[in-house]
């Protein structure tokens, strides 16, 4: 039974395309090996000075929102007897203070790694390493109504900003948003 050539001529016009398309991708054509010897220079988006100050602004930033974290949903708390049994609005004191000092803790591990990036920063920072390390469990501390918890945060958060201020940094507190908090 003869085929038409409306059918005839797209099958072929198909078949012939699949054969050329997978004869080509088998081979290697002279412009891809051509490409495979001409090397690029990685582009570096800074220099080493720009890395630096980079560096500190980032620094500044992360040391900036920690300080606000804990001021903002630990101290102020804190000070006015709001984790304390029997305080009205203990729980949500209790959670934002769980959020912020996690927020807290994360920026400040952040800015441990930004002061890498600058000696003078790095070298300011070095004797804070274990005051930070302690923070890891603050939050039980805090529940359990531990008040030298409360003093090491707060002097973490001074030395920090002393170290920054040493190494040339202004730090400006800044309270972050509560959808910050939560997205760590």
């Amino acid at each position: 039974m003869p085929l038409p050539i409306r059918r005839l001529v797209p099958a072929l016009t198909l078949s012939c395309t699949l054969c050329v398309g997978a004869a080509a991708c088998g081979a290697r054509s002279a412009a891809k090996e051509a490409a495979s010897y001409i090397v690029a220079p990685t582009p570096s988006p800074t220099t080493p000075a720009e890395r630096q100050e980079f560096a500190r602004t980032r620094f500044a930033a992360n040391a900036g929102l920690a300080a606000g974290a804990a001021y903002q949903w630990i101290v102020k708390p804190w000070k006015a007897g709001g984790f304390k049994e029997g305080a009205r609005g203990r729980t949500a004191a209790l959670a934002q203070a769980g959020l912020a000092g996690t927020f807290a803790y994360n920026r400040l591990k952040a800015l441990q790694r930004n002061a890498q990036g600058d000696p003078r920063l790095a070298k300011a920072l070095a004797p804070l390493t274990t005051g930070l390390d302690g923070l890891k469990n603050l939050a039980p501390r805090l529940r359990s109504g531990d008040e030298s918890a409360m003093r090491s945060l707060d002097d973490v958060i001074a030395k920090v900003k002393g170290a920054g201020s040493s190494a040339g940094t202004r730090i400006r507190i800044r309270v972050p948003s509560a959808a910050q908090l939560f997205s760590g």
